[in-house]
């Protein structure tokens, strides 16, 4: 901020009950904006992790070996934050493809979850300092697609034909790591040290990328930027989209 700029509104989410977390591969949501999800959870509200891959492709290892690994240090994530409820579609990490299976495949879980809110990753081709990464960009985009999908019952009518799935309006659309936020969900400090556990818990992972920083130095530094842009100690910023019933 340079300050002269407003600060972010905080998020409206008082009235949410469930909240559906869809996001590439294990750890893409520790990475600060698992504090936010801590932060639901501790007042009750159900949240759903979806990762559209295993992130079998993100470790030297092969594949069969660092699929279930990194799905148990997932599970072991969110446990710290509060999830109960993870699901892995296993698309093929790396080679994640937008089209019309993925979006299907989210658009089901939308409908099965009925969440107040859905919360993706940033998917720009830049963000985080360079060129995001394939499977990110691929899907945000089924994400907004999937979104607006399972509230039209004539996209993929055998969600409600064959399956019993009916359609699902969503209220909001939660894009965190973007670069023009518009929102801020405030969260205290044991929101913040459960965000540093969360990301902690992907052990192999982390002891795989050479020169990773420990999460308890830049977790909180993050949340802390947040914080700065809302007025608060600490919080995660969003760009919220308001798909219609946002805070009703």
């Amino acid at each position: 901020m340079t300050g002269t700029e407003p600060l972010l509104p905080p998020l409206p989410d008082a009235g949410w009950s469930r909240v559906l977390c869809v996001v590439a591969h294990p750890d893409d949501m520790e990475y600060g904006t698992s504090a936010a999800v801590a932060a639901w959870s501790a007042r009750g509200v159900e949240v759903t992790y979806l990762l559209l891959t295993a992130g079998e492709a993100g470790m030297a290892e092969p594949p069969d070996v660092v699929a279930p690994l990194r799905a148990a240090e997932q599970r072991n994530a969110c446990d710290e934050v509060g999830v109960g409820d993870l699901l892995i579609l296993g698309h093929p990490d790396g080679m994640l493809e937008y089209g019309l299976a993925l979006r299907r495949d989210i658009a089901r879980v939308v409908r099965t979850v009925r969440p107040d809110a859905v919360v993706t990753a940033n998917f720009d081709l830049e963000a985080y300092g360079g060129l995001n990464q394939a499977d990110h960009r691929a899907a945000g985009l089924a994400v907004v697609d999937a979104v607006r999908d399972a509230d039209n019952p004539w996209v993929f009518r055998e969600l409600a034909e064959v399956e019993g799935l009916s359609t699902w309006h969503t209220s909001a659309l939660l894009v965190a790591g973007h670069e023009r936020p518009t929102h801020a969900a405030a969260v205290e400090e044991a929101a913040v040290s459960a965000a540093v556990a969360s990301l902690n818990r992907h052990e192999a992972y982390l002891q795989h990328v050479t020169g990773h920083p420990k999460p308890e130095e830049f977790i909180p530094e993050i949340l802390r930027g947040g914080g700065v842009r809302a007025g608060v100690d600490h919080a995660v910023v969003f760009r919220v989209y308001d798909l219609g019933g946002l805070g009703s």
